[in-house]
């Protein structure tokens, strides 16, 4: 992956989001690729100067990474151990894939020569340590859209509700009316004589102004309830949309960042080979 030079680390980190438009949902997963630089040993490279920097910083990374496989295996086996991730920029770019949501491959190379057995040794310690890591993959919705959802569902529910409860009032108007209505049609004495009848005829007429009036009063507080219903409902519109359009301002600015994390973490270029190399493939969906 890294032909140019053994001295350094070389990571690829490939973002891809999706977009439903019919859920209002947005999905995204991560591809890292990394090739890891040799450890090597001063004392059989001899080297001087800026190359011994760059092999000390080299070797300094690695262990940092060592450590933090050695705790991330030490806290899965229930004893409470800091992970580093902080101590190095490789396990700080390599923090999701190696104790997120991800399935991670682990390769190692080592020299077949016997002057290399401790580098070989290490290595397979290291690829080792590394196996007891057990990491899962699952796709999950962001939290930060499933918190704005369910709070769009709750304020909708209780609308619903409102309205649920003014309905049942006009249905309860609605069969007082019918029955005081029934009860003058079959009063007794109605066709009797005039006199009865006017009297009749003002207890019905009063009785249905009554009613009339409670039916108008109930219909002005429906309507009112109405109109107080449909602001809200637009101004929930409004603020999900506005929601969205901020999720979707933040899920682009992070696509940009991510890619510009996707650099060659140059430590130098240097003559001499690696003596182990290990690569180490990540897959992170999220």
């Amino acid at each position: 992956m890294n032909m140019g030079s053994s001295r350094s680390h070389c990571i690829y980190i490939f973002t891809v989001q999706k977009e439903v438009t019919n859920e209002k949902r947005v999905s995204s997963g991560k591809l890292v690729l990394v090739d890891l630089a040799g450890s090597e040993k001063v004392e059989k490279t001899g080297a001087e100067g800026r190359v011994l920097e760059e092999a000390k910083a080299i070797n300094k990374s690695l262990s940092v990474l060592g450590n933090v496989i050695n705790a991330l295996t030490s806290s899965q086996q229930g004893k409470a151990y800091h992970v580093p991730y902080r101590d190095s920029k490789l396990t700080r770019i390599l923090q999701d894939a190696l104790g997120g949501n991800s399935q991670t491959a682990l390769l190692c190379c080592c020299s077949p020569s016997l002057c290399n057995l401790s580098e070989s040794l290490s290595t397979l310690r290291f690829g080792a340590r590394a196996k007891h890591i057990k990491a899962s993959s699952s796709s999950s919705s962001s939290s930060h859209m499933s918190c704005k959802d369910d709070m769009f569902d709750r304020k909708q529910e209780t609308s619903f509700e409102n309205v649920k409860i003014v309905e049942r009032i006009l249905r309860k108007l609605r069969d007082k009316l019918d029955v005081k209505t029934m009860n003058l049609l079959v009063m007794d004495g109605v066709f009797s004589s005039g006199e009865e009848e006017e009297e009749e005829e003002e207890e019905v007429n009063t009785i249905t102004s009554q009613t009339i009036s409670s039916w108008k009063e109930a219909t002005e507080k429906l309507v009112k309830t109405i109109i107080e219903l449909r602001k809200e409902k637009k101004i929930l519109k409004d603020e999900y949309e506005a929601m969205m359009e901020e999720y979707r301002v933040m899920m682009r600015s992070k696509l940009i960042r991510e890619k510009k994390v996707c650099l060659l973490l140059g430590l130098g270029f240097g003559v001499l080979a690696s003596i182990c190399c290990c690569f180490l493939f990540t897959i992170l969906v999220s």
